[in-house]
């Protein structure tokens, strides 16, 4: 007796589709699971055998083989437990015709019968409308997560029982639907808003400056100042995710086993915050089977680094790669896998060890070579891939002490929307692409300078000292600038200001 029974297997982002074929021969009971299985796969048949008993069905009474096609792919986790189980219970008890055929399962399985959640389902779901599949059977905690796939049906089950009567036709239960528009709603409201920020107002115009274009960032003041306040605040003003990039994004975190089940999507653009004694892998991603790492995490968000010295220098440099390609390729001996890592950039740093270096209150204890060695912490070559050092001094206290509120992120991300708007308009087909991500041939293109600006942009070149990486940094901080004063050509004043966001390459330092 032979059955087949179709699943899916992720690497990396995508899903392999992957045949689960059962076969009863003669001879004693006995069970076997070939094609690569990992330790977990080999010990799916207990939790097998022991839910069909808990669940009213009949073990096979001859010798059993269990092959997980194809047999060259690493099967990993516990989530081929369902249909594993659903394969040995076809072999005494039919189902409706076609319905294996048209179906992908995947699901873990408890000793009593129970469908536990698993992560990468949308990945599957969508592996399994690209290979054909016409509906999917999902652990009924990942069915809203499933069901934001369109083109197949996604049907979630409590228990193994459950699924047997699904597969016979007998149960007469329904698709699952999700409501995208309400996720978004429910997502789109935010806790923090930049009108709680008092004063700052120079900051905020530089984190206005480095969204609207999706440039990095580095925030340079003492303790207290408000620098993790307003990195906080940056999705608030961040145009609203599309669907596309919801869908991508909620797919890293699904891997990642990240994703609220209540909520089944990623709508929100992320925040994410590791701490400094992180790993290299931890931050790049890795270990022995590669998963996503921070940098992949905050795809289409926010990638902050608070005390950014105090990261090992070895972790800041792998920073350099996803930061130029955008994505990050791990190869281990199972294979090679590239996740995204489309992020904005943003550091917090003190001006030196104590944090008072240029204080005019407080006196800094550090003497000049220890504030250039705090410095030197972060290399050239990363420095240079950071488009904008903005100062955040301390607050007065009459701007404390304001009553009024400050601008409203809302108010903030309509700014940045027109001046993505005009970014996009640029482009063929109104692609949207930020100033950040031009191109060598794009930039010239798009970021001519006049007489006046060529000659503030050459002083700069000159005085500073600067990489060619930092003047087309330069070249496009001011492209964002004029973006959001509506202007269609750089204009002079656009280079001055996009060069006082230079401040780790002035003398002073």
């Amino acid at each position: 007796m032979f059955i087949k029974v179709h699943s899916a297997a992720v690497v990396g982002v995508e899903a392999v589709g992957v045949e689960i074929e059962v076969h009863e021969g003669r001879g004693d009971p006995k069970y076997a699971i070939v094609g690569l299985p990992d330790a977990a796969v080999k010990e799916s048949i207990q939790r097998v055998m022991a839910a069909l008993t808990n669940s009213g069905f009949g073990k096979p009474q001859g010798a059993t083989t269990v092959n997980l096609a194809p047999a060259d792919l690493k099967k990993e986790g516990p989530s081929f437990d369902l249909p594993i189980a659903l394969g040995v219970v076809g072999l005494k008890e039919a189902y409706k015709e076609g319905a294996l055929e048209k179906s992908c399962v995947v699901g873990e399985l408890a000793l009593n019968g129970r469908i536990r959640p698993v992560k990468g389902i949308l990945s599957i779901v969508q592996g399994a409308r690209e290979a054909g599949r016409k509906a999917v059977i999902v652990p009924v905690e990942n069915a809203q997560e499933a069901a934001l796939v369109d083109g197949i049906y996604t049907y979630g089950v409590e228990n193994l029982r459950q699924a047997v009567e699904l597969l016979q036709g007998e149960s007469g239960q329904k698709p699952v639907q999700v409501d995208r528009e309400e996720v978004f709603a429910r997502q789109g409201a935010f806790e923090v808003d930049f009108e709680e920020v008092k004063g700052q107002e120079a900051a905020k115009r530089a984190l206005e400056i480095a969204v609207a274009g999706n440039h990095n960032a580095l925030l340079i003041g003492p303790p207290g100042t408000g620098k993790s306040m307003l990195a906080k605040r940056l999705p608030s003003i961040m145009s609203l995710m599309s669907e596309d990039e919801a869908i991508e994004t909620t797919k890293i975190h699904s891997i990642a086993g990240l994703l609220e089940r209540r909520e089944g999507m990623v709508a929100a653009r992320p925040f994410r915050s590791p701490h400094h004694t992180i790993s290299d892998a931890g931050l790049l991603g890795g270990s022995g089977h590669p998963r996503p790492g921070e940098v992949s995490l905050a795809h289409h968000g926010v990638l902050f680094l608070d005390e950014l010295p105090e990261f090992r220098r070895t972790t800041l440099e792998v920073l350099r790669q996803p930061l130029e390609d955008r994505k990050v390729t791990i190869s281990r001996a199972l294979g090679t896998v590239t996740f995204p890592a489309s992020f904005m950039l943003v550091g917090a740093m003190n001006p030196c060890k104590c944090g008072y270096f240029g204080d005019v209150r407080r006196e800094c204890r550090c003497s000049s070579n220890e504030v250039l060695k705090y410095r030197q912490r972060i290399s050239g070559p990363v420095m240079d891939r950071i488009d904008l050092h903005v100062e955040v001094p301390l607050v007065e206290y009459r701007d404390l002490s304001q009553a009024a509120p400050g601008e409203s992120s809302a108010t903030i991300r309509e700014r940045v929307d027109a001046a993505r708007a005009r970014q996009g308009a640029r482009r063929p087909g109104g692609q949207p692409l930020p100033n950040a991500a031009l191109g060598s041939k794009e930039l010239k293109q798009v970021c001519q300078l006049d007489a006046e600006g060529a000659g503030f942009l050459h002083t700069a070149m000159t005085e500073l000292d600067l990489s060619a990486r930092a003047h087309d940094r330069i070249l496009k901080v001011a492209r964002t600038i004029a973006d959001l004063a509506g202007e269609r050509d750089i204009l002079g004043d656009h280079v001055l200001e996009a060069i006082q966001y230079r401040t780790l390459d002035r003398k002073l330092w």
